[in-house]
């Protein structure tokens, strides 16, 4: 497994190295090489700038940074196949609050924009679309064909336009709403078939659950929790297979996959939240008085009781930010070793591109399984520390 690490950790460094100095590998036409003040001609004679008038701009070389954003980032459609007006997309509604109530329509109507270039216009307002994102429309398009407006922010471009609250059906709410669906029937399911065969041995979808339900219980729970495991096994039952799931569907190229949605920190925010509410609520009165009233001298207390009340919040915060980082480099890892192929503009790396993407994607789908696990094992730690009896 070293090894392995190793060559992970090489490729990674490569990979930023390539992504810092992608320009050395750009193709560039030498027709059309822009120049500032001279230019300095193949045989070395210098080249009076006034003599590349209406050249062209430079063909910038392949943008690593977007291509790699663009595809783990949430989107309004799913593409089956191909690319925009040319392949077969399922696109998604737009739900929208806005100041004049509730509106709805298809994603269709952006046309694949995402630049704020198109115009849609409903229930008397006006929207557009860019990064993902839908503002309310400017009266009029600026310089560029844009109807919303752009601002530097410490160095990074920001639209300033006012938001609409969106509750609209991306690519990430359908995969999460499909995997609440997905684990709702298989878990009735096999409930039903508990009381059914009561007593008997396990068959089919149950058969192939229980190992790792009763490792959920026995090597999760049970260690962590002590004898008040039961109370708490649901949750850390759906936290562990909705994360799995996720997981799984988000290492699938093709629908119902391809969305990143444990890579959002959104979403992992709010499954540490749910963790964080029960060792609030669930917490003991030991569990507040080593918080509060900490077992150390009296001249320590001022320092330890603020730790003990951070502590409280950093442990959610750890849990939500360890699974986006580590789901979100599996996905960016594989994705940059695809993109060496178009970096150095040749077939010849594709071999080595592919052999080494789809190595890391076969170790991905065990990571999905370790994530999916450390944060189960770790939010019933988390519990057992705020429910555990005094000794």
């Amino acid at each position: 497994m070293s090894k392995v690490k190793k060559v992970i950790v090489v490729f990674t460094l490569f990979i930023a190295f390539l992504s810092i100095k992608n320009d050395t590998f750009a193709q560039v036409d030498s027709a059309v090489v822009p120049v500032d003040s001279a230019k300095v001609a193949a045989h070395g004679e210098v080249v009076p700038a006034a003599h590349h008038e209406g050249s062209e701009a430079k063909e910038e070389g392949f943008n690593i940074t977007s291509f790699i954003f663009h595809h783990i980032s949430d989107s309004h459609f799913f593409t089956l196949w191909g690319h925009g007006e040319h392949g077969l997309t399922l696109h998604l509604p737009v739900i929208l609050w806005t100041n004049n109530g509730l509106v709805t329509f298809n994603s269709s109507a952006f046309k694949f924009n995402d630049d704020g270039k198109v115009l849609v216009e409903q229930n008397g307002q006006r929207f557009a679309i860019a990064h993902n994102k839908i503002y309310y429309a400017n009266p009029v398009a600026d310089a560029h064909g844009s109807y919303v407006s752009h601002e530097l922010v410490d160095g990074e471009e920001k639209v300033t336009n006012a938001r609409p609250i969106d509750f609209s059906i991306t690519k990430n709410v359908f995969s999460m709403l499909l995997s609440i669906v997905v684990l709702i029937i298989i878990f009735t399911t096999i409930a039903s078939s508990y009381k059914k065969r009561a007593g008997k041995a396990p068959k089919g979808l149950q058969s192939f659950l229980e190992p790792i339900i009763i490792f959920v219980r026995d090597d999760i729970a049970r260690p962590n929790l002590g004898h008040k495991y039961a109370a708490f096994m649901p949750y850390l039952l759906s936290v562990f297979f909705f994360i799995w799931l996720n997981n799984i569907l988000g290492l699938v190229p093709f629908f119902p996959g391809g969305a990143n949605v444990t890579g959002n920190i959104a979403l992992t925010v709010v499954l540490a939240a749910c963790t964080f509410l029960i060792v609030t609520f669930k917490g003991n009165k030991y569990y507040w008085g080593h918080i509060l009233n900490p077992p150390v001298p009296w001249w320590l207390k001022p320092l330890m009781i603020p730790v003990e009340i951070f502590g409280i919040f950093t442990k959610p915060i750890a849990l939500a930010i360890r699974l986006f980082a580590n789901i979100t480099a599996g996905h960016i890892l594989v994705m940059s070793l695809l993109c060496l192929i178009f970096i150095f503009n040749s077939l010849w790396i594709a071999p080595a591109s592919i052999f080494f993407a789809v190595f890391i994607g076969l170790i991905e789908f065990l990571v999905a399984f370790i994530q999916a696990f450390i944060f189960t094992i770790l939010s019933a730690l988390f519990i057992g520390m705020a429910v555990e009896d005094h000794h």
